[in-house]
């Protein structure tokens, strides 16, 4: 059974840090966690899930322009885990952020349940 299970959301001020963890686990991943496309997509109500980062198998990042300069996506093989700091939140970070996980080579694509992040001024 595939899960992708975040954690790490809430309720912060303008201006504070969260840090978003996603932990994957399931045959697929075991022991093949790191070749794994793995990113970070967030929904705000009444808006469309937009992508906010990922990370490949080398390592190499992207990231939204939204969120350039203030979070960074990392991730430990060793673990089977993702993260997202976020720092310099503010009220247009407020979403359901969602971890996302993508083979590179066969149609295989797998979403968390999200985890709610707050932003309040």
């Amino acid at each position: 059974q595939v899960q992708l299970v975040e954690s790490g959301g809430g309720l912060v001020q303008v201006g504070g840090s969260l840090r978003l963890s996603c932990a994957a686990s399931g045959s697929i991943f075991r022991n093949v966690f790191s070749i794994w496309t793995m990113g970070w997509y967030r929904q705000a109500p009444g808006k469309q899930r937009e992508k906010v980062a990922a990370i490949t198998e080398r390592g190499n990042t992207n990231y939204s322009d939204s969120v350039k300069g203030r979070f960074t996506i990392s991730r430990d093989n060793a673990k089977n885990t993702v993260y997202l700091q976020m720092n310099s939140l503010n009220a247009e970070d407020t979403a359901v952020y969602y971890c996302n996980a993508q083979h590179p080579f066969i149609a295989a694509n797998y979403w968390g349940q999200g985890t709610q992040v707050t932003v309040s001024s």
